[in-house]
């Protein structure tokens, strides 16, 4: 198997292979892992009962999955990774600022799920916790170094091997002591019930900043429909599944919390010690993708400067620098994982709806899918170097967010006003589809043009 040659170029028609089908095995076995799981814990946390969760975890992956799969959708038309698709909305420079902040949420996952293997592994494992997490970050450098399409092949082998782990976990689960009336309508909080809503949502939106990543090899035939409902299947059906287990978990087994991946493994009795080398398994591949997305990104942030062409050498120095900086994040001790990763949940809402937002809007109601795809690497295209209406209309919208956001951080006084309600990822929706899709529309500023490479 070769080191992927390519990077953030264009994927020319000729490279082009795999069925839509392949992304339903991604995108479910990329939410088969105990961070997905650890998330589920959140709104029982919160106060709400197993009812109410459940509900919530749906309907939020439900909403949530249909921007991840709108972007997924773009891989196959544009054959472009999605950050640098986004040049076209924020210019060739101005793409760099979302960008910050996509790199910082690649980063903060790779910490949350390094963080919950090297927990897991402390009982098992002879090594102290730093070098489980050394061992963690050398293993995902090295899958991550060989690119797509071992990525591809690891997430089918995960998701057939998920199937059959997770369905017992279920079966062992849902025979725990568990009150009664943890499965009734009672005790409805709304404040907390959307916020719990916002997790699930966010959850699926994590996975934006890259998805179309992994569908950009797609033949540019493939039917736009399959590429979105594959995707879409199999993030919510996986990510749902995942979350409620959590759920459960959280309230069947005390301090589940404390050490999410140990006590999952603890379900199985004697086969424990193989649920903990599949949990490595599990949470190195979803790391991959972290690694595999932040070095995207980094390629992106950098190219406009200097014209890099990407080697499997050049490849693997910067996935090596990439690795080492996570690698390190992850030795800072966290007291207490879960107020950490929740806080974490919330910082990628105010981002990434934003974005998400003028990306989907650029793409689905402005150009409708039309693009120049040479245009988009070139600092004197049409999408020009800086577009002020896109930078602008993500700035406002954090700004807006702030009065109604509600972190055990920080609460605003609209959130304060409304009982603790969090309305923030509303307006982070709202407020850029409008101002970009009004002023662009004012400014003539999007025009159809063909998107064939030259």
């Amino acid at each position: 198997m070769q080191v992927e040659k390519r990077s953030i170029d264009f994927i020319p028609e000729a490279e082009r292979h795999g069925q839509p089908g392949s992304l339903f095995f991604i995108w479910f076995g990329a939410n088969m892992n105990i961070t997905t799981i650890a998330s589920g814990v959140l709104p029982v946390v919160m106060g709400l009962n197993l009812f109410w969760s459940a509900v919530a975890i749906i309907l939020g992956s439900l909403l949530g999955a249909i921007f991840m799969a709108s972007h997924s959708a773009q891989g196959p038309k544009l054959g472009i990774p999605q950050m640098i698709q986004s040049r076209a909305q924020f210019g060739v420079l101005g793409a760099v600022l979302p960008l910050l902040f996509v790199m910082l949420i690649y980063l903060g996952f790779f910490v949350s799920n390094t963080l919950l293997a090297a927990q897991a592994l402390e009982s098992v494992s002879p090594l102290p916790a730093t070098g489980n997490i050394y061992l963690i970050g050398a293993l995902c450098f090295v899958v991550a170094l060989y690119g797509y399409r071992l990525i591809h092949r690891l997430q089918k082998l995960l998701s057939l091997l998920s199937l059959l782990v997770f369905i017992a976990a279920t079966v062992l689960a849902l025979q725990l002591p568990i009150p009664a009336e943890q499965w009734l309508p009672t005790g409805f909080s709304l404040s907390k019930f959307l916020v719990a809503v916002s997790i699930a949502v966010t959850w699926q939106l994590s996975y934006a900043p890259y998805v179309a990543d992994y569908s950009r090899y797609l033949p540019s035939s493939t039917p736009t429909a399959q590429v979105f409902w594959y995707s879409y299947a199999g993030t919510v059906s996986g990510g749902a599944w995942m979350m409620i287990l959590g759920a459960i978990l959280s309230v069947g087994i005390g301090d589940f919390s404390s050490n999410v991946g140990s006590h999952v493994a603890g379900l199985f009795g004697s086969g424990a010690l193989l649920l903990f080398a599949f949990i490595l398994y599990g949470q190195v591949s979803i790391n991959v993708f972290n690694l595999y997305g932040a070095f995207m990104s980094t390629i992106t942030v950098i190219e406009p400067f200097a014209r890099l062409k990407v080697t499997p050498r050049v490849r693997g120095l910067f996935m090596l620098v990439i690795s080492l900086v996570a690698t390190a994040l992850c030795t800072i001790s966290q007291d207490d994982f879960i107020n950490f990763f929740l806080n974490f949940i919330f910082f990628m809402s105010y981002f990434l709806i934003p974005w998400t937002a003028i990306n989907l809007v650029d793409y689905y109601c402005l150009r409708k899918g039309q693009y120049r795809i040479e245009d988009i690497f070139d600092l004197n295209g049409i999408y020009g170097r800086i577009n002020w209406i896109a930078c602008g209309s993500f700035v406002l919208a954090i700004a807006l967010e702030i009065p109604f956001m509600n972190t055990t951080l920080y609460v605003g006084p609209v959130a304060t006003a409304l009982d603790g309600v969090d309305l923030a990822w509303i307006v982070g929706l709202l407020v850029p589809a409008l101002s970009y899709y009004g002023l662009m529309k004012l400014a003539k500023r999007a025009p159809a043009v063909g998107q064939a490479m030259p």
